[in-house]
Parts: C-alpha cells; structure tokens; sequence
C-alpha cells in the first residue's frame, strides 16, 4: 500500500495479551485511530468481523500515526463466532442496560481480569461494536463477561478509538510502576534534609545581622517557621542554591547602605 513510512517498532509484549476485537466495523480512519490507541496501552493484537468496506484500506494506515504493524498484521473474520473460536475467555463492551444476566465489570476491574487471564497462559478478547449502535444481542451472546464504563450518565458517548483507549491504558496500568506523584527535576536533585539545614541556618544568620530577628522573645518561634516553611516541600539543591545567592546579594546590599 502506497502511504505508508514503516511506522513505529511495535511488536507483541507477550502471547497472551488481549485481542482487541472490532465488530462491523464501518470506517477505515476509525480503525486507523483504534490502532494507535491500543498501541498506546500496549496492545497489538487486532480482530476485524465483517468490515463494511472490506479489508485492507488505505485510510486506516494514515490514521493510525505509525501503528502500523498492528494494522499490517490484523486478522479478518467473517463472523464473530470465527474471531473468538481459540479464546478462552471473551469481554464485551456494553455502554447500554440489555436484559442480559452476565458478570459486569468497569473497565478496570476488567483490565485486572484481563491480566489475570493472561497470567494463567490463557487468551482473551474484548468485543467492541460496530459505531453507530454497538454490540447487538447476538454479538454479546458470545461473551461470558460485559464491560460499562463508568462516565457522566447524561453524556456517555465514545467513539470506537476512545472506547478501545479507555480499555488500553486501563490494562497498561495493571502492570505499569509509574510512582502516581513525582517531582520533575532535570538537572538538579531534590535537596536532602542537610542541605536544606544549611541553607536555613545561612538564612537565618543573615537575617540576624541585619536585625529582623532582634526580638529575642520571639525569634525562637520565627527560626521555626522558616524552618518549617523549607521542609513541608520538596525543595531542589538548585533552588537552594539560587537562595542562598539571594539571601547573599540582601545581605550585602544592606551593607552598602
């Protein structure tokens, strides 16, 4: 196919991943976009029952921005009976009340099913619908487990892409170790508690001599409240060290006076 720049190096991260499972699917840039989101989340495995417009399409590839091999290695079934027929366990994404008693999970706890599947060796899929009406009782007949989303009840409308981009980044975090609060500190490093001791006792040295802690009943209690002030944050040795230049250059300028 013409339009394509061999894309990112995307491969499978393990054999027993979820497949990611696409219904009738009716536009080739909405397969295209559902690429790229579960390569974002860290899946490869792609499913298409019944295309409308049939398979490959160029489009999907342009849409994709660079998910190319999940596209180039996507299986075609005619049925969803055939896309499912070697999985050993199939998910599908119902946004809306049916009169269907099955197991419902939120899409995390559907993610940590997922990885629990995929530990004990075995395959599973996930059945998304086609865009305009979604999975139909038939499709979810095959399923042994439903997935809502929990979202606004006054405006729960995903496109394909987004729903597969909920479910992706759900299952990436059951085994991502990214600490959820971090500090950014490029060059420098969060300064350690000696580091900031020195820097207060600098502070409060300067700030003696220039009298603003000449009230002796309450300078104790001042001491404290600058200390506390530099140890309730994560304060960097860089900043300290831009402080330390400030309280020198105030220092100094009330010398000069």
């Amino acid at each position: 196919m013409t339009g394509r720049d061999g894309g990112a190096d995307i491969a499978p991260l393990g054999p027993f991943d979820p497949v990611i499972i696409l219904v009738r699917p009716q536009l080739a840039v909405n397969i295209g976009t559902t690429a790229r989101a579960m390569a974002n989340g860290g899946l490869f495995h792609l499913r298409l029952v019944a295309p409308r417009d049939g398979w490959p399409q160029e489009r999907a590839w342009f849409a994709s921005s660079g998910a190319d091999r999940i596209l180039e290695e996507a299986k075609v079934f005619d049925t969803v009976d055939e896309a499912v027929a070697d999985l050993h366990r199939v998910f599908a994404t119902c946004p809306r009340p049916r009169h269907i008693i099955k197991p419902l999970l939120t899409a995390r706890g559907a993610a940590t099913e997922l990885r629990a599947v995929s530990q004990r060796r075995l395959k599973a899929g996930i059945l998304f619908g086609p865009e305009r009406a979604g999975l139909d009782n038939e499709d979810m007949a095959r399923a042994d487990t439903l997935i809502r989303y929990p979202l606004n009840p006054d405006f729960m409308s995903l496109n394909l892409a987004q729903a597969v981009l909920v479910m992706a980044y759900e299952w990436y975090l059951t085994h991502d170790q990214t600490p959820e609060r971090s500090l950014m500190t490029n060059e420098t490093h969060v300064a350690t508690k000696g580091e900031v001791t020195n820097f207060v006792n600098h502070l409060v040295h300067d700030l003696e001599k220039t009298g603003f802690l000449r009230n002796e009943q309450k300078k104790p209690g001042m001491v404290r409240n600058i200390r506390h002030l530099f140890a309730r944050g994560e304060v960097t040795e860089q900043e300290l060290r831009t402080l330390h230049g400030v309280v020198r250059a105030l220092a100094h300028g009330r010398q000069d006076q």
